[in-house]
């Protein structure tokens, strides 16, 4: 979701891998996240993927590519692998209020993902 989509609420620099895991504070072990993304995540590395029950890393911005693992489907984000499927989980990334304003991102954008 563009960081225009909740200019009220700014978007957090967070530890892709949090320091108490071995993180970095350099900017390749940084990304931006939504506040929601990031008080969901914590210092989690993995989640399980709902579909198999198996422990699953989630995600890394930095060595994945977000099309492999995620697609946007009515506003749902809908993970394609074990790794997508796991951070959709964990992250809450379909709670209702955000699957709305993904749709209207959509409806006023151009936006994709």
């Amino acid at each position: 979701m563009p960081q225009e989509a909740t200019p009220l609420i700014p978007f957090h620099v967070e530890h892709i891998v949090s320091r108490q895991h071995g993180g970095s504070d350099d900017p390749g072990g940084l990304a931006l996240a939504c506040d929601r993304c990031n008080a969901y995540k914590g210092p989690n590395l993995t989640s399980i993927d709902p579909d198999t029950g198996i422990v699953t890393a989630l995600f890394h911005p930095r060595r994945e590519v977000w099309s492999d693992h995620f697609v946007v489907q009515g506003g749902h984000i809908l993970g394609l692998t074990p790794t997508g499927r796991a951070t959709v989980r964990l992250l809450n990334m379909n709670a209702p209020r955000r699957v709305e304003l993904r749709q209207v991102c959509q409806r006023d954008t151009d936006w994709q993902s």
